[in-house]
């Protein structure tokens, strides 16, 4: 399809597009564009690279035209000055329109530069949240005229923790159009932008890769926090008859340290780390010394930078931690050679909200789902604590008191004990795994 009439871009931006080698909108254009001249809040959620910034700094360009007045009329909040000076970048590739005034907001030694940009003139401000709400708060930032306010990258200012500086401009903006970008929706976006996107519509945009990669099976647990994580691992640990030979994966030798003193707390001298740091904790230095070992059965590998480690015949490979570069958790899960239906192995992933994106990540360049596991009914789910007077406006819900980490685990349910509610199929694979020695 070529850019139509429907998208309404003007002669002179659409001549600029076509000069870039846009030759044809993507599919996000197709089907936000319209909405968005037609003023509707909308969320769009797409993969990374499906042209959700092209796809604003396009409508911003065709909605301001070539009437500037210096005075910021659109407010674009971004997680990283990175980010900023990417979207700026944009801006200028695609706008003609050399009289349009962008300044970017980010952190930097001294606000009185940026400040001194703004008192200039500014018709489009790109900004860090909590840099734009310290200038803001410095009366350097005026939000009275804002008619667009456009947050980019939403998942990633979440997960930085910015929920707090974003609703503060959202609430100190009278009234504004309102646009949020990201790849995955969650609970602790939605409380950041649900009082401001009341009655948006919703765009989502799926993109995988056309060719599918072979992983061992898989199977995603979602929980609200760490100490749930930890509550899970203990719990699957505990059965020993299931769970004979368990990796568990993790980023650092903190979150390493903590599981082993949590699982040592019940399961003695069974577990190990790799290449252990300290004589505090029972080492294994090769991966076949653990396969072989009788007593062994958990080893904890942290940040592992070594070569790709032969990882078949371990039953269990468990992801604690999502690894930031996508690649390192695809070698991983990639089968070494054809699986053996008695001998196979489940890679097990445990992710909070702020973990979903690597997971869409993943799932993007395997072209396939995780599929999505049923959390045991007998594990105890920490609640999670208030962190923002924005959040504090919530209803609070009835707080479940859990012990402490390592003893904070109740008797299984003999209904429930050692089937974790995990599908017939599932089961089946799994039992198969106890007559691994």
């Amino acid at each position: 399809m070529a850019w139509s009439e429907k998208l309404k871009l003007n002669k002179s931006l659409l001549s600029k597009v076509n000069g870039l080698g846009y030759e044809s909108p993507k599919e996000i254009q197709q089907k936000t564009l319209a909405r968005i001249y037609g003023g509707q809040d909308l969320i769009a959620i797409g993969p990374e690279g499906c042209g959700k910034t092209t796809t604003y700094v396009l409508s911003v360009s065709n909605r301001l035209g070539y009437s500037p007045e210096g005075v910021p009329r659109v407010l674009i909040l971004v997680p990283t000055k990175e980010h900023v000076l990417d979207v700026i970048t944009r801006f200028e590739e695609l706008n003609k329109n050399k009289y349009l005034q962008l300044v970017g907001l980010y952190a930097a030694p001294g606000t009185e530069s940026q400040m001194n940009a703004l008192a200039d003139g500014a018709d489009i401000v790109v900004a860090t949240p909590d840099r734009a709400r310290s200038i803001y708060l410095k009366l350097g930032l005026n939000l009275n005229k804002i008619e667009l306010l456009i947050i980019d990258d939403a998942d990633q200012i979440v997960k930085q923790g910015l929920q707090l500086p974003v609703a503060e401009l959202a609430n100190s903006i009278t009234k504004a159009q309102h646009l949020v970008f990201t790849e995955v929706m969650h609970d602790k976006l939605q409380k950041m932008i649900s009082p401001f996107m009341e009655n948006a519509a919703l765009v989502e945009i799926e993109e995988i890769a056309e060719s599918k990669i072979e992983t061992l099976p898989q199977v995603l647990y979602h929980v609200p926090n760490f100490i749930t994580k930890l509550n899970l691992l203990n719990l699957f640990m505990q059965d020993d008859e299931l769970f004979t030979k368990t990796i568990v994966f993790v980023n650092t030798r903190q979150t390493a340290e903590k599981i082993y003193k949590t699982l040592q707390n019940r399961q003695s001298t069974t577990v190990a780390i790799y290449n252990s740091w300290s004589i505090e904790f029972k080492g294994i230095a090769h991966i076949e010394e653990f396969k072989e070992s009788e007593q062994a059965r958990i080893l904890i590998i942290a940040d592992d930078k070594t070569q790709p480690q032969d990882l078949t015949d371990i039953p269990f490979l468990i992801h604690f931690e999502l690894p930031a570069e996508k690649e390192i958790f695809i070698q991983r899960v990639t089968p070494k050679a054809p699986m053996n239906d008695e001998e196979e192995t489940l890679a097990l992933t445990f992710a909070t909200d702020l973990e979903l994106t690597l997971v869409k990540r993943i799932e993007q360049a395997t072209g396939k789902k995780i599929p999505l596991g049923e959390l045991p009914a007998d594990l105890v789910i920490e609640q999670e604590k208030k962190t923002s007077a924005a959040e504090e406006k919530q209803p609070v819900k009835p707080k479940v008191t859990a012990p402490v980490a390592g003893e904070a685990f109740h008797q299984k349910k003999p209904e429930n004990a050692k089937t974790y509610n995990y599908s017939s199929g599932q089961k089946a694979k799994m039992n198969n795994k106890r007559k691994h020695g």
